[in-house]
């Protein structure tokens, strides 16, 4: 099994449902993705790579993104081409350049722009998935170019579970690896299928996608993704949002995950 597998069996749930809801409370954004709706992206991003960048089994994407709804279709998106992911939390990592292409924020771009990569492209971040502005320089606009491809995908060679999937500081899993590992920390974390988890952005930089995103995949739960998060705001959202467990987040009356009852 590998990640694009967990997201095929939660469309297989109810593709129909929530999946992922992003919240901003330093924009007031709020964006609501079903499952059908983050495939499509996932797709978008699979085909973009696969066709104008030749990502498939043994490339490397370097991800240089916060924890995003859009960062979600980006590390689906390469898994689904069977490609691994190079995840830096750094704003200049010396690793970039091993990697095929760079999708990095718009806010990035710049001392990236002097290193040496061969593909670079950079996300607006904007809640409506629109382009760059106010951007001149030399990179791709992943807005733009990615919805010019198609909304479903089929790779040229199918992933394969033993491939490289990730590399993140000194770790490094393999694609089926991925998929294990979210299966065994959602079991550790307790979630379960149904679960709506509310995620700290700060805590799911610092534990990784397999927790803030796949493990919450592989559990059959859906997320609401909190950056710049009001503390003050939190109780009703919650509430409103229907949220059974947080992680990274104490709030009270709501389960927290990695933490005794």
């Amino acid at each position: 099994m590998t990640p694009a597998d967990l997201l095929a069996r939660a469309l297989q749930r109810d593709a129909s449902a929530p999946l992922v809801t992003s919240y901003d409370d330093a924009t007031g954004e709020r964006v609501e993705l079903s499952g059908t709706t983050l495939a499509n992206w996932v797709a978008k991003t699979a085909n973009l790579l696969q066709d104008e960048f030749d990502v498939g089994p043994g490339s490397t994407v370097a991800v240089a993104l916060p924890v995003h709804w859009q960062t979600a279709a980006v590390l689906l998106g390469v898994w689904s081409c069977g490609a691994a992911v190079l995840d830096t939390a750094a704003e200049d990592d010396g690793r970039l350049d091993a990697a095929d292409v760079v999708l990095a924020a718009q806010d990035r771009l710049a001392p990236l722009e002097e290193q040496d990569l061969p593909e670079l492209m950079g996300l607006s971040l904007h809640p409506l998935g629109l382009g760059m502005t106010g951007y001149a320089g030399p990179a791709r606009d992943f807005a733009l170019e990615v919805r010019a491809h198609g909304d479903l995908f089929t790779p040229y060679v199918p992933p394969d579970p033993a491939a490289t999937g990730l590399l993140a500081g000194g770790l490094e899993l393999t694609l089926g690896g991925l998929a294990a590992s979210a299966g065994e920390l959602a079991a550790r974390l307790g979630i379960a299928a149904g679960d709506r988890l509310l995620v700290d952005e700060r805590t799911a930089a610092e534990a990784g996608p397999v927790a803030w995103l796949l493990a919450p995949l592989a559990a059959g739960a859906s997320l609401v993704l909190c950056r710049n998060a009001d503390p003050a705001a939190l109780g009703s959202r919650a509430a409103t949002e229907r949220v059974t467990a947080t992680l990274g987040l104490r709030i009270e009356g709501f389960r927290e995950l990695g933490r005794p009852a």
